[in-house]
């Protein structure tokens, strides 16, 4: 009888032991959970002024003659993203120099381009410097995307090897768009997808094709679900419709590509598309010191 007391009480303490080691991983699991989701429910998205592109030659946008003697004026976006990690910029608008300054048309005439406002002066709306950035990214080194960029110094540069190669490639350097990332001496190159803050909510994705190391950023906000910002992997929306390459485009096959991917992507995540250079995409999101979260 004492034996089987014994048994009893054994079984007992074991499966007391078993529930309260099962009950601690629960709350360990569900602690865990909560605070990843609290993770991505603080991201915040700021929508900043980078400067106006007038393309006075709208056919350059295509292969062939579609937009023959068009023109049209391009919004020129830059972002903020807010992580409880760490802050990121995406994109860096145009030249610092323009602004003040009346509109300045390129020598080949395809473009005019302006800028009002500072990235200093936005950013100071919501109590920031350049100082205040952990990472900025490009979504590609063309003139109208790094013009701040070396404001960022301090701050680690996201860029495609293939990209960070390319535009530091003696030929290169000799061109107008090298001087913009020149000081971004903090780099970390990525040779694909890179998940920023390691929880989802912030993903460069390589998007190749318009430049050698393009890249687009996925975006998964608390109350504004998903975004996806598209670079330069379209310009407009009849670019996106149609699947328009620019002519002056590194890798045509490559953006036809990226663009299939992307297209996929934006269905499997139910994401908000964001042209970058739509004029009706930036009136849509909410300037500083506004936010979506």
């Amino acid at each position: 009888m004492k034996n089987i007391l014994i048994i009893l009480l054994l079984a007992i303490s074991f499966t007391s032991c078993k529930d309260f080691k099962e009950g601690v991983q629960d709350g360990y699991n569900d602690a865990k959970a909560e605070a990843e989701a609290e993770t991505v429910n603080g991201v915040k998205l700021y929508t900043l002024d980078g400067g106006t592109v007038k393309a006075n030659m709208l056919q350059i946008f295509s292969q062939d003659t579609t937009y023959q003697g068009q023109s049209k004026t391009f919004a020129d976006a830059f972002y903020i993203i807010e992580h409880p990690k760490g802050r990121l910029l995406w994109d860096a608008g145009l030249a610092e120099g323009l602004v003040g300054q009346e509109p300045f048309t390129t020598p080949n005439g395809a473009f005019t381009v302006s800028r009002k406002d500072s990235v200093v002066t936005q950013l100071k709306q919501l109590n920031l410097t350049p100082d205040d950035f952990d990472y900025i990214a490009l979504s590609h080194t063309h003139f109208d995307h790094s013009g701040s960029a070396s404001k960022f110094a301090n701050a680690t540069w996201l860029v495609q090897e293939t990209e960070y190669n390319f535009i530091t490639s003696e030929e290169q350097k000799q061109g107008d768009n090298y001087p913009a990332i020149a000081n971004l001496t903090k780099v970390k190159t990525l040779k694909g997808d890179f998940d920023v803050f390691e929880d989802g909510s912030v993903i460069i994705k390589s998007m190749p094709g318009h430049t050698p190391g393009h890249q687009v950023l996925f975006l998964k906000l608390k109350d504004a679900g998903n975004i996806l910002l598209t670079g330069d992997l379209y310009h407009f929306q009849e670019n996106r419709d149609s699947k328009g390459v620019p002519s002056f485009n590194y890798d045509v096959d490559a953006t036809l590509k990226s663009m299939d991917l992307f297209e996929d992507l934006a269905k499997k995540t139910n994401a908000d598309v964001y042209i970058q250079h739509s004029t009706a995409d930036f009136n849509r999101l909410p300037k500083y010191p506004k936010y979506l979260n």
